[in-house]
């Protein structure tokens, strides 16, 4: 019993779009329960499935899992909160009249889950995506977004949070919408860290690699680089870009954030699913998938499964589990309060 005198009962969570498990870490360590999680590519529930052992994963396409299975999974459960990230493609459509985001089939996977949100009625909600959809044909798309979960019954709000702001090593801004049937008055989670933690203070104390080489650490591999990549990499100092590369050998076209070292003194720039043209701030080679890890606030021993490049995918699309935690923390502030 708590103080007040209320009966503390176990916060239960089901994880839509799982990916590696960033999320459900997160939820995990602030005492939330999986009820059940899904998602659909095989390397990703490869790594989900040995680090949440005890988690129920539903290993196939969120489009296949019927209502009534849905049902099953969740007898006998109040569920708390839904999360997850579903992915959307439908951004091209801004300007084209008469078509709205949530009518494009290419954003089927959103309106999957306002379908299992409507199936298991939870008090709560959690949907992470791409900072740009707050802004996306000029608001519409969030207001059309927040209008769907209000025909459920929820009250919805929606921010662009930065995980730096959280104690993620890492700049990452993404439109975190949260929804209650339960209450109207939503929390974010409070700013945590106004001094960042940066780079050099992730990356501390881990083995050096020279390209091609490894460690005992978990996941702690140095791609192979080739002569030519390690000749481009030598011309650059911490935190330097192409631009310091001689002519005839720097990159004419591409991503500008490719061809760059880390600066080690601030946060990482937003890790994706291809970081292999971003470089060490002092050794000469690309970050290793531990090292990714670590930008987003995974710990060593969790152990990412399958190929390299199925590995920094993983990493990259990964919500970090220390923003999740704090977006966890919030939920149960307001369940706290109920």
């Amino acid at each position: 019993m708590s103080k007040q005198g209320k009966q503390i009962k176990t916060l239960k969570y089901i994880d839509l779009f799982s990916g590696a498990g960033g999320f459900s870490l997160g939820f995990d360590r602030l005492g939330f329960e999986n009820v059940f999680s899904v998602d659909i590519q095989k390397d990703f529930c490869q790594t989900y499935k040995a680090n949440f052992p005890s988690h129920t994963l539903i290993e196939e396409d969120i489009t296949k899992l019927s209502d009534k299975r849905i049902i099953n999974l969740t007898k006998e459960t109040d569920v708390d909160v839904v999360i997850g990230g579903p992915p959307c493609q439908g951004f091209s459509i801004a300007g084209n009249i008469g078509r709205k985001f949530i009518d494009d089939p290419r954003n089927r996977l959103f309106q999957e889950f306002v379908r299992v949100v409507k199936v298991t009625n939870p008090k709560y909600f959690v949907m992470e995506n791409v900072a740009r959809l707050y802004t996306h044909n000029k608001h519409m798309t969030k207001k059309e977004i927040i209008a769907d979960f209000n025909k459920l019954g929820y009250t919805v709000e929606c921010k662009i949070l930065n995980s730096a702001d959280y104690g993620v090593p890492q700049v990452r801004k993404r439109v975190i919408f949260i929804g209650s049937r339960v209450t109207k008055n939503i929390l974010f989670p409070d700013i945590s860290h106004t001094v960042h933690v940066t780079v050099k203070d992730a990356l501390s104390k881990l083995p050096e690699l020279k390209s091609g080489e490894e460690s005992a650490l978990l996941n702690h591999k140095a791609m192979n680089h080739t002569q030519q990549m390690l000749e481009k990499m030598s011309y650059l100092k911490d935190g330097e870009g192409r631009d310091k590369i001689p002519q005839n050998l720097r990159p004419k076209s591409g991503d500008v954030r490719k061809y760059i070292k880390y600066d080690s003194t601030k946060p990482s720039i937003t890790i994706t699913g291809d970081m292999r043209k971003v470089f060490h701030p002092t050794q000469n080679r690309a970050l290793t998938v531990r090292e990714l890890a670590r930008i987003q606030t995974f710990p060593d021993d969790f152990e990412f499964k399958s190929t390299s490049i199925a590995q920094q995918q993983q990493v990259g699309n990964a919500v970090p589990p220390l923003m999740a935690e704090a977006i966890a923390g919030a939920i149960k502030k307001m369940i706290d309060a109920q």
